[in-house]
């Protein structure tokens, strides 16, 4: 990025600086908070980074004489009508060549409110809306709209009009943008233009912006994405992607694994067919879309609508997507409820988001496939409704779980979220037979001491050969539904039991309201021993289920962890109790000295 002085700024504080810059003028311009001037700057910085992608693509073509189609005609292109007017460098207009940012000048040197209402639109001749973000808009919708030009609709599809205030805050703004490119962003010193964007991102998941149910820390996806270890020409799925980190993060490694002996074909793959989710918000969805673009995803197949339910809003961008896929990485929404609509599509009803994803999740994905996903710990050791229970045993059934990881308790706490969180991996195909457990819950997590991937070195080192420390422990699941099973058998035989005792019982009243004359006492002595026997065939039944179901309780207990005891006697604590209390009357009465 250059500066006034044309001098590339080469730390991260600069950068970060220029992108504060953006946003204090957006702040000015009545844009005040993150969830008002993220999406109103995603879409600012996405035609950015689209013309400056397509201009070099232009470049690239006519080296070797293959003509190109770019997505924005004249005067929509950014260099048109966005770029600072200069006269030292010229665009192609039809044929024809006028200065970078032309229409701009035009649009300044015309009557007041020309420049807002060509971005916003206004009405044509026949009455229809023309301008920047009508043109935009219906891109989508021409017959021979390109994946690309779908992408930009959707990018725009929550921008109604433009929400700074001013013309002059607005044009200070696409000033300030305009510096900002992957040509200036220098990312042998700095982190690249994605990794910028993501920190904007980040504001959105402060505590405070509704916005940190999207947002998952980047430490978290790296670590579960280097667990998961996608592969080449393997699909990767979010089924709800929120804003994209954890298949933006997904090509980061999977680009980084090509290296440079990578073929077009594999390149040309990873960035159109590799990467597919789902996201419902109308406010994420396209802020998901420029997040991937800006990462190198040319194709972004990302389905706008429910999950759960199937209701799509757009479903353009995911046309051809497998039926099942190799590699599915999520977090989905904590403590989410679903209405009836969504249960329906689902074997074990439940309100729960959670534990619907979870079972949408081992339908989606292929045998062999793997999967990475962010838990909340009461799914795990709730083993007391039904739909938890049996999710929990199908996972176990068709899938090897085979690692779970107990996250410190704040990490999603910047996010808006306390609640204790859980990593699980599993691979589809085959049946657990046991799980490895590692635990960072000791991890102390603050907002000046956020977790790092150096937390992780320990687990990695572990992890490839399941290693038991203290940290580290295995249950074998296998053994667990044993030893369940053999508890549970008396209560099994004591129900079955009960049951054929219950049904003699039944007998026997038909018998006695059959008989003359009637012995209404008997009946009632009858009918009360039928329903006592049938109580306790009920309750020993329950008794066995709970034994049974209690296997499912997957939470992470460190059986190494030594418990903390107090030894101190009575009389030493009351010591301690007198001393405090000795030190209290001191500072009392230091006070009432200073108030006399």
């Amino acid at each position: 990025m250059k500066n006034k002085n044309n001098k590339k700024l080469v730390t991260q504080q600069s950068v970060d600086q220029a992108v504060k810059s953006i946003c204090d003028i957006m702040r000015r311009g009545n844009v005040a908070g993150a969830l008002q001037y993220v999406p109103e700057l995603t879409w600012i910085l996405f035609l950015r980074i689209l013309d400056e992608r397509e201009e070099r693509e232009v470049q690239e073509c006519e080296a070797v004489g293959i003509p190109f189609k770019q997505s924005l005609q004249a005067p929509y292109r950014w260099r048109d009508w966005a770029a600072p007017f200069d006269k030292d460098i010229q665009v192609n207009v039809n044929g024809s060549t006028k200065p970078q940012g032309w229409k701009r000048k035009e649009l300044q040197e015309s009557a007041i409110g020309s420049f807002f209402a060509f971005v916003n639109g206004y009405p044509g001749d026949d009455g229809k809306l023309i301008g920047l973000l009508p043109y935009l808009k219906e891109l989508e919708s021409k017959p021979d709209a390109s994946p690309r030009q779908k992408v930009i609709s959707e990018v725009m599809t929550g921008v109604e009009r433009v929400r700074i205030d001013t013309e002059r805050n607005l044009l200070d703004v696409l000033d300030k943008v305009h510096e900002i490119s992957a040509e200036n962003v220098d990312p042998t010193h700095v982190f690249t233009l994605s990794q910028v964007y993501e920190g904007l991102l980040l504001k959105m998941g402060e505590k405070g912006n509704d916005g940190g149910q999207f947002f998952t820390p980047r430490q978290v996806i790296k670590a579960m994405v280097q667990v998961i270890d996608p592969k080449v020409d393997e699909t990767v799925y979010d089924p709800g992607c929120g804003t994209g980190g954890f298949l933006a993060q997904s090509y980061e490694y999977m680009k980084e694994n090509l290296g440079d002996n990578a073929t077009a074909d594999q390149i040309e793959n990873l960035k159109q067919n590799t990467f597919w989710g789902r996201e419902k918000e109308n406010l994420i969805y396209p802020i998901a879309l420029a997040n991937l673009v800006l990462h190198g995803i040319d194709k972004p197949n990302l389905w706008h609508g429910n999950t759960l339910t199937g209701q799509e809003i757009y479903g353009g961008l995911f046309e051809g997507a497998p039926q099942q896929f190799d590699v599915v990485i999520t977090n989905p929404p904590f403590g989410g409820k679903e209405g009836k609509e969504a249960q329906t599509n689902f074997d074990y009803k439940t309100s729960s988001t959670q534990v619907l994803f979870l079972q949408h999740i081992i339908r989606n994905l292929r045998d062999g496939g793997r999967c990475g996903i962010v838990l909340d710990e009461g799914l795990l050791f709730r083993a007391n409704q039904d739909a938890f229970v049996k999710t929990k045993q199908k996972l176990l059934n068709d899938c090897n779980l085979w690692c779970i990881v107990s996250l410190p308790a704040g990490v999603f706490t910047a996010a808006g979220a306390g609640v204790k969180t859980n990593l699980l991996f599993f691979t589809k195909g085959k049946s657990t037979k046991d799980i490895w457990y590692y635990d960072m819950s000791d991890i102390k997590v603050r907002k000046k001491t956020p977790l790092t991937m150096n937390h992780f070195d320990d687990f990695f080192k572990l992890s490839s050969k399941r290693e038991e420390t203290e940290l580290s422990w295995i249950i074998d699941i296998e053994e667990k539904k044993r030893i369940a099973s053999e508890e549970a058998q008396p209560f099994k035989d004591e129900s079955h039991k009960k049951n054929q005792e219950a049904a003699r019982w039944k007998e026997r009243i038909s018998e006695l309201k059959k008989e003359k004359p009637r012995n209404d006492t008997a009946i009632e002595e009858a009918e009360n021993k039928y329903k006592e026997v049938l109580k306790e065939a009920k309750e020993s039944a329950a008794r066995a289920k709970e034994i049974e179901d209690a296997v499912y309780d997957l939470k992470a207990v460190n059986p190494n962890k030594k418990p903390v005891i107090d030894t101190r006697t009575p009389e030493e604590l009351l010591d301690i109790i007198e001393e405090k209390g000795k030190e209290v009357q001191e500072i009392l009465a230091k006070l009432r000295e200073i108030s006399k």
